[in-house]
Formats: C-alpha cells, sequence, structure tokens
C-alpha cells in the first residue's frame, strides 16, 4: 500500500500552478537524503533515522535504508524517502500558519550528501496541460523545494498555511510554559488508564477511532478485527510513570513518551496469533496503533483538567 501511495504521489508531482477556483484540501511534504546525480536516472539514498515535528510536536520517526532511487520527469523528481500527507496529522494541524521540521541523523557522520525537501498543495481538482508526448494531469499546485549540502545531521523546516484544517476549542488556549509535579502526576494518569480500554465491548476504543479520520470506526466493528486479537491473547502495558518525559512545544500541547522505548507495548507473539491472516492483523494493528501512539499528546483545559487529544 505505501509503494502504491508513493507511486501516486511521483506520478502527481509535476508542480503546475494553481487552478483558478480550485480548492486546497491537503498539502505533502517528502524529503530524501540522497548521493549522487539528480540529472542521472536514479541516486543513492543515505541511511539514518528523520525525526518529523509539526508545530513543536514529535510526529513521528521514520528509518531510511540505503538503497536506488528512481528520478522522474523533466523536472528531476526524486523518488520520496519520507512522505507527509499534512491533513493526516488530526488536531495538532492549524487552520492558518504551521511549521513542518524534518531532522535527520545519517548513520555515516563523515559522508557527504545532500537533503531534498519538496512540497505540493493538493487541490480538489484535476488540471491537464500538454507535455512532450502528449498530455499529463495533476491535482497538485504551487510546488516547490529546498536542497541542502551536508554532512552529519541536518534540520529543514517549512512554513505553510493549511486553511482547510479544521479548527479546535484548545487551539485558543494559551500555551503551557512549564510542567508541575502535580501535572506530571496528571499526564501519567492519563497514559496508565489506557490499557484498560481494551476489552470487550471496546467502546472507549471505538469512541476515539470514530473521532480520527484516518480510520473507519465501522469497518473496524464489521471485521471484528478488536475481538480477534483479545482472542488471540494481546494485551497492551502502558510505561512506568518513572520512565516517562513531558514536552511543552511551545503551545498549549504537552506530548508524552517514554524515555527508552514505546509509550505502550505488546508481546509480538501474541499479536501474530491473530486468526484471520494478513488483513485482521492489519487492521487490529491499525486500530491499536490509534488508541495506544508511540506519543500521547494533552492539552490542559481552562478549568485545570488535562486531554488526552486524538
Amino acid at each position: 500500500m505505501r509503494e502504491t501511495l508513493l507511486a501516486l504521489l511521483i506520478l502527481c508531482s509535476l508542480g503546475l500552478p494553481a487552478v483558478a477556483g480550485a480548492k486546497v484540501v491537503n498539502v505533502e511534504f517528502n524529503f530524501t537524503p540522497y548521493t549522487g546525480d539528480a540529472k542521472a536516472d536514479k541516486v543513492r539514498s543515505v541511511a539514518g533515522m528523520t525525526t518529523v515535528s509539526m508545530n513543536g510536536v514529535f510526529v513521528a520517526q521514520q528509518a531510511i535504508e540505503q538503497g536506488d532511487l528512481p528520478v522522474l520527469f523533466e523536472t528531476r523528481e526524486i523518488a520520496p524517502a519520507v512522505w507527509i500527507p499534512v491533513e493526516s496529522l488530526g488536531s495538532i494541524l492549524r487552520k492558518g500558519k504551521n511549521t513542518l521540521r524534518i531532522e535527520f541523523a545519517p548513520t555515516s557522520e563523515t559522508v557527504p550528501y545532500k537533503a531534498r525537501l519538496r512540497w505540493a498543495a493538493v487541490t480538489d481538482e484535476v488540471r491537464e496541460e500538454k507535455a512532450p508526448g502528449g498530455k499529463r494531469a495533476t491535482n497538485q499546485a504551487d510546488a516547490g523545494r529546498d536542497e541542502k549540502e551536508a554532512t552529519g545531521r541536518v534540520v529543514m523546516e517549512r512554513e505553510f498555511v493549511a486553511d482547510f484544517a479544521k479548527p479546535q476549542a484548545w487551539h485558543a488556549y494559551p500555551p503551557v510554559v512549564s510542567i508541575t509535579s502535580d501535572d506530571e502526576r496528571k499526564l501519567a494518569a492519563l497514559v496508565a488508564e489506557r490499557p484498560a480500554w481494551f476489552k470487550p465491548d471496546f467502546a472507549k476504543m471505538y469512541a476515539l477511532i470514530a473521532s480520527n479520520e484516518r480510520l473507519d470506526v465501522d469497518e473496524v466493528k464489521e471485521a471484528r478485527c478488536l475481538d480477534a486479537a483479545y482472542a488471540a491473547g494481546v494485551r497492551l502495558r502502558a510505561a512506568p510513570e518513572a520512565q516517562l518525559e513531558f514536552s511543552t512545544t511551545g503551545g498549549p500541547e504537552v506530548v508524552v513518551r517514554r524515555r527508552d522505548g514505546l509509550l505502550f507495548e505488546t508481546e509480538r507473539a501474541a499479536f501474530e496469533r491473530i486468526a484471520g491472516g494478513e488483513e485482521m492483523q492489519m487492521c487490529a494493528g491499525m486500530a491499536l496503533s490509534v488508541v495506544f501512539p508511540a506519543r500521547l499528546v494533552a492539552v490542559r483545559r481552562p478549568d485545570g483538567t488535562w486531554e488526552a487529544l486524538p
């Protein structure tokens, strides 16, 4: 599935001007550290670890392996090593101005390379344009890119406007400047209570999944993949409070992470016992990842209570 999505992204990456009247529905970024010449048919990706954050909130880490990447079109677009459609990032995406940050730490700190960040708006209209050998179509607009020569760690940032984002009440909350020990206890309690949600009838889990646009809760219910995971012996464990770290972001959000490891853990052997094959395991895995993320983002309500964000 990921390869298909990347292929679609590449096919659409033509960088045409915005179509009059077209509505922007997403902004997509892709990042690639590489060696070689982008004028050639392929380049070589650089191995390392990428950390993505938006508006100061940690989003994900993704490892990049060394390998050949194709270079396509007359615009010499490199197949992305990391693809980030911002609409999928949920409520941390703000209506108006946002900042995406990518930090890349290569496996080798002595080998020089180039780091390329590319972006494009995605519109709700497809445009055709004449091209050598025929026509080409795209639903992307206002494409651009930044490229840096680097050795060792590199950081790339890009501001963008997301008028398509859904406003959230907590977006107007004041920034959290500091976290007290009482705040830490309350945030740790939000983490500790969540594994108990994983039990029939999974009501709290379904409620949270329903608030997440990346997953269709009705399809999860129909598949009964949470039932299958529970029957296989899958259980979740929250990280102990002593292993948690709490980070402010410059905004209302506070990020809760485990210092070393996952915020929620389960035994792989139990997960592999889920009946129904890979499709059922994938369904369960996606549902569990929504409810038991690698990090928890929380905000403090005006009444002083803490609320975990979907």
